[in-house]
Formats: structure tokens, C-alpha cells, sequence
């Protein structure tokens, strides 16, 4: 039986193009001449990467994950999120669907249905973890969007600073409960003995110390979100508790008989591998499962270098509107000044120079986001007109040797030596950016404090820039 292929691929609801092995569009549906604004002479025999990237090579090419070349490898259909542009030139986030389909001659065909994706949840002030245009985090705006939808438990996990919490605080913004409070529980600071009192309460005079009655976190977080952080850090007994009350919503407070209620959306978080403690026997595996209805695994810095420059213009805008804060610091000779703003030359902002962006997309940032914001905060103290150069960054670690992937190399060499170009006027500007302490100014720069304070000292006698011995 004979079919109208145009016929046929008019009829589905969403865009949909049929591409060939060499990445040509050779048919396109109505739905997605509507949804570009384009006539079919102008779509047909062209290459899917130029309409839809904007590109002159495949995705793949640019580290993408590529439906296409899945497909023709495999002959699986494949699904993912990509950034296209907009019949405006604009772009969009879109999920997209790749089917093998073949021909009469038996050639296999792309078949890619596009879905385009309502506006993903939007990065809040502060949330530099979703800056990024990355596929991976693509998918993880795309899955905090369809978790922030439900009050079903998410299930957070990812290495040390890469913004677990702020992916929780920005799936509550985006929820129904963003008018009702988001509480934290820091599980690792709640000794066993406490869990009880702290996390559902106590009436007075339930223990000793116990002098008044206390609402407990569970009961605080009514109506919103309660943010359990590094939840594989609680014990077996703290686990059976934690799952009753999740399952029923129900809990007492200690040393009290009277059943309570409390409407709550658990997320929870750990850098640890939840599954592997289960099969370990260190976490209930009813608890896991209640937990991770939804799981959102966030990726490493060192995964999505093509964000590291998003990233770092987005943290450095956001230290440019912060009020910069001045300090009267008493000087080795007695007398007391007013340093100058955060940054030495008094920039409101600052840009970076193409070789300190190569060094960061390069460095493989074992703190993850939070490492590039501490360097970039300390690179802005000591910039000059509010240009921050490679010298400036002060990175731990040997760019041109870079180390294998989640293993922190050795810095080249200490604090001291490699600060020792910096005038007087930038060592105060440090030290008015940690508002005169000299501990902390001293830990920004990698040096001692006693370092710290034989530069100041030698920068004040002699006006000119110094050199470590």
C-alpha cells in the first residue's frame, strides 16, 4: 500500500523534519513551517546544523549530543535537549525526538520530531548554577521545570560545590510553594540524640534543657519545602524516623502524645552515591526510593567547560552590584587611611582577558562553581582598571599540565612567590575588600599571614612593587 510521506508527516501535532545521512533536511511537516516562519524551498537541501544552530558544522562537532549521529550509528530512536533559534533569530531550549525511518531504498532517514520547551526555570539572583548552556545543563533546567511542577521528593546529588542548594532553592521559587518558607537541615551538624527534638520538636520540660516548647523544622517547613542537605550523612535509626514521616506527613513531637500533621515537599541532597550506600546496607533502600520519585544529578564544572565563560561573566556582573564597602585599616605606621573600593582602580566592573578565559576553561575546578566564584573574587581585588589577566587568577594548579579529570593537581609553586609583583596599592585593596582582616586577605592571596604582613611593610617603605625572597 502506497502513502503520501508529506501527508503523513503533516499529521503530527509538532515539527517534524526528515534529514538524510548527510544532514540535509530533505521534507519538513506543517508544524514546523508554522512554528519558523519558513516556506519549504527555504528549508529542503539545507543542512539541519545551519537552520537550526545556526552553525556551519554538526552538533557533535561542538561537543553536543548529536540525535543525528546516534541514530545513523545505531538505528535507536534518541531524545535530548538542545538550544535551537527561533523563527527571531532567538534562542529556545528544545527537546528533541530522533526516530531512524528508511526510504524506499532502504536508507535510513532521520526522523526528528522537535518539542519546544515552555521558558525553563530561570536563574534567580545568586543562582550562578544555571547559568549555562551546556546539554547537561539544558537537561538539568529542563528536570528542575518538570520536578517544580509535582510535590513529589527530588533527590539532588552531585559533587561539592556544584550548587546543590541553590538547584533546591531554585525548584521551590519555581513550585507553587514559593510564597511558603524553604527550610534547611544541614545533616551533618544534627547529633543522633537531637534528630528528634530538632526536626519535629519538643514540648517544655521533655528533657532536660528542654525549658521551653520548640517547633521543629518538619513542622516549620508546612506548606513549603523542607531542604535536606548531605542526607547520606544520617544514621540508620535517624533514616527509619525521617521515612515515617515522609510517608505520612504525620509526626509527634517530643514528649508529646498529640498526632500532627504537615503538608511538605522533602528535597534532599548528597555528594555521596545514595544507590552504592544501599547495596552497602548504610542507607534504607525504602528511604531511597521515597526520596529519588525524581533525581537530578548536577554536573561537575570540569564536564561543561562551554559554561565556565558564561559562568564567569555572570559571577563578576554580580560582584559589580554588590555596594563596594570601604575600611579604615591601621596601617604599620600608626596612621589610619581609607582604602579604596573592592576593586584597586575603583571599576565598577570587570572583563577578562581572553588568555585568563583559555586558563579557566582549562582548569579543572575540583571546588566546581564554587572555586570559580573564590577565584574570580579574589582576581577582581587585585585586577587593574578592572581588566583581570592570567596573572591575576593565581590558580592551584599547572594550566599546560593539566590533571586528570576530578583529581586535584599540586600548585607550581607557593602563595608568596607568585604575589610578589603586586604593588602596594593592590595589596590594600585587598585587604579593604576583606574590610581589613588580615587572616582573611591573607588566605584570598595563598599566603601567610605573616607574608601578608612583611609585603605590606616593605610596599609601604619602598612605594615600589616587591619581590618574595
Amino acid at each position: 500500500m502506497d502513502y503520501d510521506a508529506q501527508s503523513l508527516i503533516d499529521a503530527r501535532e509538532h515539527p517534524f523534519v526528515l534529514i538524510d545521512r548527510n544532514y540535509t533536511i530533505i521534507a519538513a511537516n506543517h508544524a514546523y513551517r508554522v512554528a519558523y516562519g519558513l516556506q519549504t524551498d527555504d528549508i529542503t537541501g539545507r543542512k539541519c546544523h545551519e537552520l537550526s544552530h545556526h552553525s556551519a558544522t554538526p552538533c557533535h562537532m561542538q561537543g553536543e549530543h548529536c540525535p543525528h549521529l546516534h541514530v545513523m550509528r545505531s538505528g535507536e530512536p534518541d531524545e535530548t535537549v538542545h538550544v535551537h533559534f527561533d523563527a527571531q533569530g532567538q534562542p529556545e531550549h528544545v527537546r528533541l525526538k530522533g526516530y531512524p525511518i528508511h526510504d524506499g531504498q532502504g536508507n535510513r532517514l532521520l526522523g526528528k520530531e522537535i518539542h519546544r520547551m515552555p521558558a525553563p526555570v530561570q536563574p534567580a539572583a545568586g543562582h550562578a548554577l544555571l547559568q549555562g548552556l551546556s546539554p547537561r545543563m539544558l537537561q538539568v533546567r529542563h528536570d528542575l521545570d518538570i520536578a517544580a511542577q509535582t510535590d513529589e521528593p527530588v533527590l539532588i546529588e552531585g559533587e561539592s560545590g556544584t550548587g546543590k542548594e541553590l538547584a533546591a532553592q531554585a525548584l521551590h521559587q519555581a513550585s507553587a510553594r514559593a510564597e511558603r518558607d524553604f527550610i534547611v537541615l544541614d545533616c551533618t551538624t544534627i547529633p543522633e540524640a537531637l534528630f528528634e527534638s530538632e526536626f519535629f520538636g519538643h514540648e517544655g520540660g521533655a528533657f532536660t534543657g528542654a525549658s521551653a516548647r520548640k517547633t521543629g523544622l518538619f513542622e516549620l517547613a508546612d506548606g513549603g519545602t523542607l531542604f535536606l542537605d548531605e542526607i547520606g550523612e544520617l544514621t540508620l535509626p535517624q533514616q527509619c524516623k525521617l521515612l515515617r514521616a515522609l510517608e505520612s506527613g504525620e509526626f509527634r513531637r517530643v514528649g508529646s502524645n498529640t498526632l500532627r500533621r504537615a503538608d511538605v515537599r522533602v528535597v534532599a541532597a548528597t555528594n555521596r552515591s545514595l544507590a552504592r550506600m544501599v547495596q552497602e546496607g548504610s542507607f534504607r533502600s525504602d528511604l531511597y526510593f521515597r526520596l529519588s520519585v525524581f533525581s537530578i544529578t548536577l554536573p561537575p564544572l570540569r564536564d561543561r567547560p562551554e559554561d565556565i565563560p558564561i559562568l564567569a561573566r555572570y559571577l563578576l556582573a554580580r560582584m559589580a552590584l554588590r555596594p563596594h564597602h570601604t575600611a579604615s585599616v591601621g596601617l604599620l605606621d600608626g596612621k589610619t587611611e581609607t582604602l579604596r573600593p573592592l576593586c584597586g582602580c575603583g571599576a565598577t566592573r570587570w572583563e577578562l582577558t581572553p588568555e585568563a578565559l583559555r586558563q579557566l576553561v582549562a582548569y579543572p575546578f575540583p571546588g566546581n562553581v564554587r572555586e570559580l566564584r573564590n577565584i574570580l573574587a579574589r582576581a577582581a581585588a587585585t585586577a587593574v582598571n578592572g581588566r583581570i589577566d592570567a596573572c591575576d587568577l593565581l590558580l592551584p594548579a599547572a594550566i599546560d599540565d593539566a590533571p586528570v579529570q576530578g583529581i586535584r593537581s599540586k600548585p607550581v609553586a607557593d602563595g608568596a612567590s607568585r604575589i610578589g609583583t603586586l604593588s602596594a596599592e593592590q595589596l590594600h585593596a585587598v585587604l579593604s575588600a576583606h574590610h581589613g582582616h588580615r587572616g582573611r586577605a591573607a588566605q584570598a592571596l595563598g599566603i601567610s599571614e605573616r607574608t601578608l604582613y612583611r609585603k605590606l611593610r616593605d610596599a609601604q617603605s619602598s612605594g615600589r612593587p616587591q619581590r618574595s625572597e
